[in-house]
């Protein structure tokens, strides 16, 4: 994606949350007359499920709801997935919340390609579980809800190229609190902005820590910014929670368990490994649901940064404690 191709991995570990001017001060249940983000903002643009069923956005996905949203589509080879993994990290760690309370939408902009089935498919390759439903339509429709929701790049999207805006949105449409994330933003903070920030943003605090006892913030290395980015997704790197187990191997040994030309090959043009038929490539795209490795557009400086980084932190974990 042109966007994303463009955008370091200081960037996007800088890329928080930005709050769209999507704020209502009155109470709830003063919504319909308090907030002008209601059924006469959004459109009710008509809507199918992977499952073949018709929605209406308004009315079916986001009324009285607090959801996230974004836009793919199945056939992106580089930062698609990377978000759909991020978004799978998160619903982790809502866990049964997601499908009670909190709805993830996300909507094809290849209408054309994504039929229900093939979008099925797709939920059932990243295992994503109830409660986030995947949408396809008219291709003018969804661009209208794309511009209607601020995720619409004039000058870049023009029909024909699938650059697009890797922004989510988040919101509770009830409240008419609304916010633009970052896709590539830490799945806890997703997770807190989405199961507590969006629900009771009203409440004050319990937390009595202050920044005066915080403990100081250790910058990160280049390679540590570009995994955390780009690669935590979908890998772990020695971690020991169920939602922090990507949907591709840990990388914990990585560096000493693989040939460092292979690593870098593989980093910089995975899809080319796999259309040669690399035995190794093969081996990792069977084992792994079939899903395949993204190309996250890395240059010779970045990959090897982000090797310096895994090898460091194999050498951190595995090295026995000095006693």
């Amino acid at each position: 994606m042109g966007w994303f191709r463009r955008v370091t991995g200081t960037h996007l570990l800088l890329s928080l949350v930005v709050c769209l001017p999507f704020w209502s001060h009155q109470p709830p249940q003063d919504v319909e007359a308090a907030t002008p983000w209601g059924q006469d903002y959004f459109p009710n643009t008509p809507l199918v499920t992977q499952d073949g069923q018709s929605v209406r956005f308004f009315d079916d996905l986001i009324k009285d709801k607090v959801v996230a949203i974004n836009f793919i589509f199945t056939g992106c080879s580089d930062s698609c997935p990377v978000e759909t993994a991020r978004l799978r990290q998160v619903q982790k760690i809502l866990g049964d919340r997601v499908g009670r309370d909190i709805f993830l939408y996300s909507i094809s902009i290849d209408p054309y390609n994504d039929t229900p089935a093939t979008l099925k498919r797709y939920a059932e390759k990243f295992g994503l579980g109830p409660g986030w439903t995947l949408l396809t339509g008219e291709a003018d429709d969804i661009e209208q809800l794309r511009r209607r929701l601020g995720l619409f790049i004039e000058g870049l999207e023009n029909g024909r190229s699938k650059d697009h805006n890797l922004s989510l949105i988040i919101g509770n449409q009830a409240t008419g609190r609304w916010m633009k994330a970052s896709p590539f933003e830490s799945p806890y903070i997703l997770a807190d902005r989405l199961g507590n920030s969006l629900h009771n943003w009203k409440n004050p605090s319990q937390l009595s820590n202050d920044y005066a006892h915080a403990p100081p913030v250790r910058p990160p290395s280049t390679g540590e910014q570009i995994y955390r980015t780009r690669c935590s997704s979908c890998h772990s790197l020695g971690d020991g929670l169920p939602e922090q187990r990507g949907i591709g191997p840990d990388l914990l040994g990585v560096t000493r368990q693989r040939d460092a030309r292979w690593l870098v090959n593989w980093l910089k043009a995975p899809e080319q490994m796999l259309a040669n038929k690399d035995p190794l490539a093969m081996l990792l795209y069977e084992q792994y649901n079939r899903l395949a490795m993204p190309n996250m557009r890395l240059g010779d400086t970045e990959v090897a940064a982000l090797l310096t980084y895994l090898e460091e932190e194999t050498q951190r974990i595995q090295t026995p404690a000095q006693r």
